[in-house]
């Protein structure tokens, strides 16, 4: 087997490789295996082609085999080099022997103090460990010292506050007994307020033993505290009662600045509360009774009479005999139909109250809604001042209807005696417009307390206004239309009163389109419509009648456009009367001719 691989391997070396290259192959073939026959008998030499392929790279092998020499001769070359190196190694330590000895004494002596030092290093090992240990039970001691500092602190705060809150500091003592009664006194006050509310509220306070010592002098602190501010309080109220006080300037500067002392009582002195609450109600009723009482006085001295019971739309006009009674001149007595400038009142509604001293000084008077309207203008701004001040100074709305119950009563029976005797329609419908805006002016203001007083006024002009209204119109129906009737083409007077006094309500329910009120107006339309009929019949030519009635019809239609474009379905209604008469008149007349 062994000379069939040598043979394919010379072949293949003569076919490929150079004469001067060495053949691998050629030098393989020349290895014997004889003499280890017997011992190789396992060895396998397959694969040995490939592995001799792969060692044809090898710069070694290569070389060895080029010299030409066996493996086994070049083998034991490299054994006896082998050798040589060796003894020349220990020739060269045995050179160094002496070098080496030192050298070991030198580990020797690093080793005996590494371990000196290891064992010092373990022993402060253990005494940082120790240390660690210390630190650990020391921390928990600060934390734990910590935590008592916090709560001595928490319990020293509390019992701070506490015998602050519970002490009387003489200074205190001394300005509730002996001081004045000023800002420091309020003060004071208010200190003493929070200590007895301490006392009253905290009821771990009710059972220390230094309550049994402090509350005695609190007690006497608080009485003589109630009994001195009482009398201060009192003191003030009687200056309200002085003649020519401006009451408001003195609640403003004067008692609002102690208001404090109020709040004080109200919750230490009730029944001294109720004292000072009693004493302003009575004060301010009858201050604010009499200045009302005497306005009202001063204002009746200024009043204009417009109207009576007999000046009426259908009543006939005659010349005051010398037994009647005495009437205000015609120019004033003009105003019972035309609005004319008493509409300019609503124009003026927000403008200050008459002084009456000085319109009586001028010798002016005025028709009633002028009166009215400075009387609520007066009531609305004392209202307003004293609901405001009793809810600032006393915090009760309600003490406000009890001093006001006074005024209301002086004014209710002023009312309650003009309202019977009034006849002006115009003037009437004025004072309800009038308190209307003053109710919206109250509203803006968020001033409630006169809205039930002012419905109260506007549910009884309206009866009254209604009643005044129907005798117009009864005048009408119930007119003697013989007396009435003139031999005269010209306009009726009764159709000018219809006329100014329908263009009067109508601009006065512009703004507002009350539909009773309009309905009340064309009653009262037809009762003219009717009357003017019956006086055209009395004359006793047709183109006089249809003339007559052309007169009436145009002059209405004017004042009814004088007073503002807001005429309306009555306007309308004239102009078609004035439309179908005046084309009877020119058919009239061209059937004459």
């Amino acid at each position: 087997m062994a000379d069939i691989a040598k043979n394919r391997v010379g072949d293949e070396a003569n076919e490929k490789t150079p004469k001067n290259v060495f053949d691998l192959g050629a030098f393989v073939g020349d290895l014997t295996l004889e003499e280890d026959a017997s011992s190789c008998d396992d060895i396998s030499l397959e694969g040995l082609e490939q592995e001799l392929e792969e060692c044809k790279s090898d710069d070694v092998v290569t070389n060895i085999l080029s010299k030409g020499t066996t493996l086994r001769d070049h083998t034991k070359g490299v054994e006896n080099n082998l050798r040589q190196v060796e003894l020349d190694s220990i020739q060269d330590y045995i050179k160094e022997s002496d070098n080496l000895v030192s050298l070991h004494d030198q580990i020797r002596d690093c080793d005996y103090i590494l371990s000196q030092m290891e064992t010092l290093l373990s022993g402060f090992q253990i005494e940082i460990g120790s240390i660690s240990s210390d630190i650990k039970i020391l921390q928990e001691k600060s934390m734990d010292m910590g935590l008592r500092l916090k709560n001595r602190k928490v319990a020293e705060s509390k019992l701070a506050k506490f015998v602050e809150d519970i002490i009387i500091p003489p200074r205190m003592i001394d300005i509730i007994v002996d001081g004045e009664v000023n800002d420091e006194y309020m003060r004071a006050l208010e200190t003493l307020s929070k200590k007895l509310k301490f006392v009253e509220v905290d009821a771990m306070v009710g059972a220390s033993k230094a309550l049994k010592d402090v509350q005695p002098e609190l007690e006497k602190l608080l009485q003589k505290a109630v009994s001195k501010v009482f009398e201060f309080i009192v003191q003030k109220l009687h200056a309200l009662r002085k003649p020519k006080t401006n009451v408001q300037i003195l609640q403003q500067s004067v008692l609002l600045k102690y208001k404090y002392i109020i709040s004080f009582l109200k919750e230490h002195g009730k029944e001294v509360y109720l004292e000072v609450r009693g004493a302003y109600i009575d004060t301010m009723n009858k201050v604010l009774s009499g200045h009302f009482l005497a306005y009202i006085q001063a204002l009746e001295k200024l009043q204009l009479d417009i109207a009576s019971s007999s000046d009426l739309i259908g009543v006939e006009a005659r010349s005051p005999s010398l037994f009647s009674s005495r009437r205000e001149p015609l120019k004033n007595r003009s105003a019972v139909y035309a609005l004319g400038e008493r509409i300019n009142i609503l124009k003026e509604i927000d403008q200050p109250a008459l002084i009456p001293h000085i319109a009586e000084a001028s010798s002016q008077k005025y028709p009633y809604e002028v009166l009215f309207r400075s009387l609520h203008k007066l009531l609305m701004d004392t209202a307003t001042s004293e609901y405001l001040f009793c809810d600032d100074f006393f915090g009760e709305e309600s003490i406000f209807y009890e001093i006001f119950a006074g005024p209301f009563a002086v004014i209710d029976e002023h009312f309650n005696s003009m309202l019977p005797n009034c006849y002006d329609a115009i003037g009437l419908m004025l004072m309800i417009r009038i308190i209307h805006q003053h109710q919206l002016t109250m509203s803006r203001r968020r001033i409630p307390c006169l809205d039930s007083y002012l419905d109260k006024v506007n549910i009884s002009l309206w009866p009254r206004f209604k009643m005044v209204f129907d005798l117009h119109l009864s005048s009408l129906r119930n007119a003697n239309v013989k007396t009435l009737w003139e031999d005269d083409v010209h306009p009726h007077y009764v159709m000018r009163r219809y006329a100014e006094f329908t263009a009067s309500l109508i601009h006065l329910n512009v703004e507002y389109g009350d539909g009773q009120l309009d309905l009340n107006m064309e009653r009262l339309r037809m009762a003219l419509d009717d009357l003017l009929i019956k006086l055209a019949k009395l004359f006793p030519k047709p183109k006089h009648q249809i003339v007559f009635l052309i007169n009436n019809y145009d002059m209405t239609i004017s004042v009814l456009k004088e007073a503002g474009p807001e005429g309306g379905k009555i306007q309308l209604h004239f102009e078609d009367l004035l439309k179908s008469n005046t084309t009877l008149f020119v058919v009239s007349r061209s059937t004459y001719q």
